[in-house]
């Protein structure tokens, strides 16, 4: 095929001209397609074709990507437009590879790309040739012309064209930078925007909040909030409902108009299922409204609001501690005025408000209270006091006060203490007056009873374990000693804990070491240990049930608890204290006690100690209709005066002796018939001892 076929101007001269008029089209046009289409008509002179393509390389996805830039038939754009190859299976994969440009002169013949070779082929694409489009920078992809003629393109027409793709190349890199620099520009205002919208949204819920933490009246929350909520959303009216405690109706807190037309507070809305709210209440979720859905709903808040020339509005619950308290109402004089994101917001803004909302009713409950409670008066007279002043322990009697003494002598020091005592005489109370008084009381104060734990789960309870260490175990366990270090623990009921544990716990006393079940490391602790039992652990020493090391080892310091039929003085006063205290948690006015009642509960033998007299009295005072305490005395016949086996104190034995005397003489102490005749003593020895032992008739 001759010159004359393949270029329709014959000098070399036109070429470069039209490479000039090619630069002359990339300096005019940004925009591709239109380039290309400049390009086209202008080639057409130099170049023998009918279709020309641009293969650009996508990096992400390394697949090249075809653009139809010129064919005469529009179902070959059907074919290979936009289409996505391999780089492998494409030719513009290979010249990109390569760098090379590729000829093929006769596709019937021609084995490679198969895709590509059989859709031009069916396209009457005879030839055609590929050439690198590459700029200083990168490599782009191909330009690629076919022919319907076979053996086309020579190397005369292969030099020319890569002049021109050279140039194409760097109108393509200029307009894929240009396009590059548009999406970032877009996006950049996008997210300028966003930031925009983010920071007005933040701005507003911090105005909330801080209307929220600096306000308890809820009207000053409630202006600060619409008036930071009008910046961010535009809007006509906002107002606050709250429920009555039946949860049947709405009364209005606050309304807001527009700026200028001031504020309106509180008043009656009406029915909650007859508001625009009604809905936002009974379900927790923000609701739209419309001005149909205020025309259905006929009443006179619908009205009122539909007079105002309210079109749509949203209404938000107030949540707070899973209890719907009111809710925040906003409206506008547009139709479909509240978008997902500002109902969402107006979400946000509720959530604070709640939160005032909760704490102005607390403040208020608490204002009423504190009134209620300045107006009360005390109408039991409060006698219960000691001179050493130990809380709950109350008593008058010397045995109590002696006690007293020792618990104030030994508090200071960290000694060991054994509490010994009967059921019931208030050996933990004992306890707590000892850590309290001590160095130790900012620290804890770990309480056990010992005989209420398994006795396999007890070395678990007082050293912990490690996870594993036993069936069940499935997680590590701290025990009462690591838990009380620095502080004290009280053991009560020591003597059930059984022997193979004594030697343990004999070992922390002694090292203030130990290791949890199941572990090889040594945990020190300080930790001050306070005892306590109704056992006799000398008994049980003896009888080998428990080990006497650790028995001298709890004995350093013993306090001996007075059973309450040893201390018949601090009955009285007891008495009156359990019956205040108990009058008071019923909210019952107990002001007098029976003298013979006091006289009775006097002479009991009390095997419950404390804990029977303290139960008795709460029944009393339940029982009491009015203001005289009415005590259940006949529950207490059944009860012997000493228990079964046991012995009196011989002060005890002699003062119920000479008390049965005078009682069986009718109180005459001289004279044949008399107590001190019946008793064979002299009458002033009698009366000295009546004297001495305290013993009255009403006692």
């Amino acid at each position: 095929m001759d010159r004359h076929t393949l270029f329709p101007c014959e000098t070399l001269a036109e070429q470069y001209q039209a490479l000039l008029e090619v630069s002359e089209a990339i300096a005019v046009h940004r925009d591709l397609p239109a380039l290309f289409h400049d390009l086209a008509s202008r080639l057409h002179r130099v170049v023998k074709f009918e279709y020309m393509r641009l293969l650009l390389h996508d990096p992400d996805r390394n697949v090249m990507r075809f653009h139809i830039l010129e064919a005469p038939d529009a179902k070959f754009y059907d074919v290979l437009a936009c289409q996505d190859l391999p780089v492998e299976e494409s030719p513009g994969g290979w010249v990109w590879q390569h760098q090379q440009p590729l000829v093929i002169s006769n596709t019937e013949i021609e084995t490679r790309f198969p895709f590509v070779t059989e859709a031009v082929r069916q396209q009457g694409v005879k030839s055609y040739c590929v050439v690198p489009l590459t700029t200083a920078q990168r490599r782009l992809g191909a330009l690629g012309f076919g022919s319907s003629l076979q053996v086309t393109y020579d190397n005369a027409d292969l030099e020319f064209l890569q002049q021109v793709a050279k140039q194409v190349a760097v109108a393509v890199d200029n307009a894929l930078n240009y396009q590059a620099l548009q999406s970032f520009q877009d996006e950049l205002a996008n997210e300028r925007e966003q930031l925009a919208h983010e920071r007005d949204r933040w701005r507003l819920l911090l105005d909330v909040n801080n209307a929220v933490v600096s306000r308890l009246d809820l009207r000053e929350v409630f202006t600060a909030t619409t008036a930071s909520l009008r910046r961010v959303m535009p809007h006509a009216i906002a107002s606050l409902y709250l429920t009555d405690t039946d949860n049947k109706v709405f009364h209005r807190h606050a309304l807001a108009f527009p700026e200028g037309t001031g504020l309106i507070h509180e008043g009656f809305v009406g029915p909650i299922d007859e508001t625009p709210a009604g809905p936002a209440f009974r379900s927790g979720k923000p609701t739209l409204f419309h001005e149909d859905d205020l025309k259905r709903l006929n009443s006179e808040i619908g009205r009122f609001l539909l007079a105002e020339g309210v079109k749509s509005g949203c209404c938000v619950p107030l949540l707070s501690h899973g209890k719907t308290l009111g809710t925040l109402n906003v409206g506008s004089f547009r139709e479909g005025a509240f978008s997902p994101d500002e109902v969402d917001q107006l979400k946000h803004v509720a959530v604070q408000i709640a939160i005032a909302v909760d704490n102005a009713l607390a403040y208020q409950q608490i204002t009423e209270l504190k009134n209620k409670l300045s107006e009360e008066k005390l109408y039991l007279e409060d006698e219960i006091r000691t001179e050493f002043n130990f809380e709950e322990i109350i008593g008058e009697s010397s045995s109590l006060k002696s006690v007293l003494k020792q618990i104030a002598t030994v508090a200071p020091t960290d000694s060991t203490v054994l509490i010994q005592g009967e059921t019931g005489t208030g050996k933990e109370l004992i306890a707590r007056a000892i850590h309290n008084l001590s160095t130790r009381r900012e620290r804890t104060l770990v309480k056990m009873n010992c005989a209420a734990i398994p006795t396999g789960l007890l070395e678990s309870e007082l050293f912990g374990h490690e996870r594993g260490a036993f069936t069940g175990a499935v997680a590590q366990k701290i025990g009462r000693f690591e838990l009380a270090h620095g502080g004290t623990i009280f053991l009560d009921e020591v003597g059930d804990i059984p022997l193979d544990l004594q030697s343990k716990l004999l070992r922390v006393l002694q090292e203030q070491e130990f290791e949890r079940l199941g572990s090889t490391k040594t945990i020190r602790v300080n930790v001050r240990l306070v005892a306590a039992t109704n056992q006799e652990l000398l008994q049980m020493v003896a009888d080998k049930h428990f080990r006497s090391d650790l028995y001298y080892r709890l004995n350093v310091f013993p306090i001996m608890v007075p059973p309450l039929r040893e201390r018949p003085d601090d009955i009285p006063v007891l008495v009156r204290y359990f019956a205040q205290k108990y009058a008071q948690r019923m909210n019952k006015r107990i002001e007098s006690i029976p003298s013979e009642t006091i006289a009775l509960l006097s002479q009991y033998r009390w095997p419950g100690n404390i804990r029977e007299l303290e139960n008795l009295i709460e029944r009393a005072v339940i029982l009491s209709p009015g203001p005289d305490l009415r005590v259940p005395l006949g529950e207490l016949i059944s009860h012997p005066a000493a228990l079964p086996g046991e012995l009196l104190t011989l002060e005890a034995a002699e003062r119920e002796h000479i008390t049965r005397a005078l009682q069986d003489a009718n109180w005459v102490i001289g004279g044949l018939s008399g107590a001190a005749a019946r008793l064979g003593m002299k009458r002033t020895t009698l009366q000295a001892k009546v004297r001495k032992l305290n013993i009255s008739r009403h006692s």
